[in-house]
């Protein structure tokens, strides 16, 4: 294969191309079938909110299943995860199609079955992210997680284009056919991929632990969490126009079918501009100002589509809305690929899509009441209004540089040891961590210390506390909580070499001749999880 810009260079590898392509097709088919559901819903209901509601439909899966899906991603074979969701959206799609064909489909119905499909959905999105590290090397990561981001968004604009043409020229029952068969081609690759799992030492976390490890990770990155802030607040807003698209195309443009098509087509040929260029603009600005031009682009469309209801404007407007949608929406999922360690990553990204589609099933929910209320010219104005208004948050917020920071475990850290003979129990293990500190730092290695209590509690630690020795002020202990033996041995496998700087910092306070010393004590006389006396005082 002829050599390729860096941006493209992750297509060099035949099964990040293959999956690329054919998840590329997946995705259009569920845009496409989401074309023919609102308008669908648009024939069947007399209600501007159950139109919106098939956004709402299509966004709830993800709050509820998504990070049950990234915690099966993490735990067990990816790609097993991967095909699983791609036969339920082959299922439902098929039986939409069936039950539109006979006339049987009422708006709750309808409603029901885009619920399922995009149940299917859910679950195979976290474990299809999450593979790209098994797909190229580390060098190119990248590249390959921004091109997986540009696919996902070119399906999300350009696919609701085509979705248009097709109901227009082909009928509803069309969208739902070639969302089935688009699903056939992905299971097909899957078949066929063999990835290497890397053998885990440990048994394998349970599920419901293992969805709580994800979300105390989360909180426990204020990188991710702000992301992810950003994230919905943009998609809640934005996702005005998505919602009501269709009622502009048949109350404000007294168009059809084809005028949606033509209206998302605009979209689509913005989305693709914006994937042309991300790579470019990534590399000449920040990912904060991408994403407050993008906003800012988004917020114009909108007010455009609320004040001046004419084709002459919107189809530049939405063009312009389609670049900015693909711009704000590859740099978030870019950020949060790249800022999760390998380990947890599926449930991050499961995360990061719960705030995605919750910002949208939350925002076409409101916005479609808004609609019924005031009007859908007042409500898209609004929206567009409280988008440009979102971006003071990038004062407060800011989302992290053009960077990837090296997410790799540390394998020199020493791994806790049994004593021969000795059982570890069910018991909790309390980890204490003995330093000799000068009194003249003891503010600044205080400060140093409560950075590295947020790393324990974002890998596994329940509880963690600071002392200070009374009779000898050079000695301090920090001593952490895990719930088990096997969660110590866990949590010293989570520490990655972008925790580095944080843990030199705290070591660059310790005066004595030896290094820390580091103890690992098992609760022993009772069933209970013990503690060091002075846990209730966390400083």
């Amino acid at each position: 294969m002829p050599k390729l810009p860096s941006a493209l260079a992750p297509f060099r590898y035949p099964m990040f191309r293959a999956i690329w392509l054919a998840t590329l097709m997946s995705n259009f088919g569920v845009w496409i079938q989401s074309v023919g559901a609102a308008w669908l819903m648009t024939s069947i209901a007399d209600s501007a909110a159950m139109v919106a509601l098939v956004q709402s439909a299509t966004a709830l899966p993800v709050l509820m299943f998504s990070l049950f899906g990234g915690a099966l991603a993490d735990l067990w074979d990816r790609r097993l995860v991967f095909m699983t969701g791609q036969i339920i959206v082959l299922s439902g799609a098929t039986l939409i199609a069936v039950l539109e064909g006979t006339g049987a489909v009422t708006p709750w119905l309808l409603l029901a079955l885009v619920f399922v499909m995009d149940t299917g959905s859910a679950l195979r999105q976290p474990a299809y992210q999450a593979s790209v590290g098994d797909l190229v090397p580390r060098s190119e990561l990248p590249a390959a997680v921004a091109l997986n981001s540009i696919g996902f968004n070119i399906a999300r604009s350009v696919g609701p284009a085509i979705g248009g043409l097709v109901v227009a020229t082909l009928g509803v029952q069309a969208s739902f056919i070639l969302n089935a068969v688009s699903n056939i081609f992905i299971i097909g690759v899957l078949l066929a991929w063999r990835p290497k799992r890397p053998a885990d030492e440990l048994p394998r976390e349970s599920l419901l632990p293992a969805m709580a490890s994800g979300l105390r990770y989360v909180g426990g990155s204020p990188t991710v969490l702000t992301v992810m802030l950003r994230c919905f607040v943009f998609t809640a807003a934005a996702g005005a126009a998505w919602a009501l698209l269709p009622l502009v195309a048949r109350e404000d443009l007294g168009g059809g079918p084809f005028t949606y098509g033509v209206l998302l087509g605009s979209l689509g040929v913005g989305a693709i501009i914006g994937a042309l260029n991300i790579g470019v603009l990534r590399r000449r600005t920040s990912g904060q100002m991408l994403v407050a031009i993008g906003s800012a682009s988004f917020a114009v469309t909108m007010l455009v589509l609320g004040l001046f209801p004419s084709l002459y404007a919107v189809i530049p407007a939405l063009v312009l809305g389609g670049a900015a949608w693909m711009m704000t929406l590859s740099s978030f999922n870019v950020m949060v690929q790249l800022s999760a360690a390998n380990w947890v990553k599926a449930r991050v990204l499961s995360i990061y899509q719960m705030s995605l589609f919750g910002g949208l099933a939350l925002g076409s929910w409101g916005w479609g009441h808004a609609a019924e209320a005031i009007g859908t010219g007042q409500a898209l104005t609004a929206a567009g209004l409280a988008l440009a208004l979102s971006l003071i948050l990038g004062l407060r917020f800011r989302l992290p540089a053009n960077i990837a920071p090296d997410m790799s475990p540390i394998t020199a850290l020493p791994r806790p040891t049994l004593a021969p003979g000795l059982d570890a129990g069910p018991g909790s293990v309390a980890v204490t961590v003995e330093y000799e500190v000068d009194p003249a730092d003891a503010r600044d290695f205080a400060a140093a210390m409560r950075s590295l209590r947020r790393l324990r509690r974002r890998d596994g630690a329940v509880r963690w506390t600071l002392y200070q020795d009374a009779a000898n002020p050079t000695r301090w202990i920090e001593a952490f909580l895990l719930r088990s033996w096997l969660d110590d041995l866990r949590h010293q496998r989570r520490t990655t070499m972008a925790d580095r700087d944080t843990l030199d910092r705290v070591r660059a306070f310790h005066r004595g001749s030896a290094d820390p010393r580091v103890s690992h004590l098992l609760a022993r006389g009772t069933p209970r999880m013990g503690w060091p006396p002075g846990a209730d005082a966390e400083h």
